[in-house]
């Protein structure tokens, strides 16, 4: 259909997407609803024997992939806004789960590190997590989990770029 020309802001005029990319932004739609019920997390959280809230855990889980990092570079790779990481810091100083390091590229900026507390709470999150999935993937082949696991790396990189582009 065709621009209205009576509209200031018609917006940007997106071509079809391919059914693929169809497809894939429904299965993704799925699976983050599958992946962040509060039930979920819940189930999660009473097997890792972790009371963090779902923020929190998943803050500690990308410091631990990445530590450390500054508050900034935390928010980026959560996709929150820096609000958000410094309320959920402050949280996990105050349960011991982690501690702010001297940057030691910038004497006046600070990165964000595991405790002990948080790397065991980490270490237990995942365990829970890796058998369920475990579970559900058993009739997948090591080379189709391998595939999965790299088209997912893939795919959550080029999100973060798309963002940084757009943002």
């Amino acid at each position: 259909m065709p621009p209205d020309p009576d509209d200031p802001d018609p917006g940007p005029v997106v071509p079809p997407a391919p059914p693929e990319v169809i497809e894939i932004e429904r299965a993704l739609t799925r699976v983050t609803y599958l992946s962040t019920r509060a039930r979920r997390h819940e189930r999660l959280r009473a097997l890792a024997g972790v009371p963090l809230d779902r923020a929190a855990v998943a803050l500690l889980r990308q410091v631990a992939d990445c530590e450390p990092l500054r508050p900034g570079e935390l928010a980026q790779r959560l996709g929150v806004e820096a609000s958000h990481v410094t309320r959920t810091v402050q949280q996990l100083e105050r349960s011991g789960h982690v501690t702010r390091v001297p940057d030691p590229d910038d004497g006046r900026a600070q990165r964000i590190e595991l405790t002990d507390a948080g790397r065991q709470a980490v270490d237990r999150v995942r365990a829970a997590g890796v058998g369920g999935m475990q579970r559900a993937l058993s009739h997948w082949s090591p080379e189709e989990l391998h595939q999965l696991a790299s088209l997912f790396h893939r795919m959550v990189d080029d999100f973060l770029a798309y963002d940084a582009d757009e943002g």
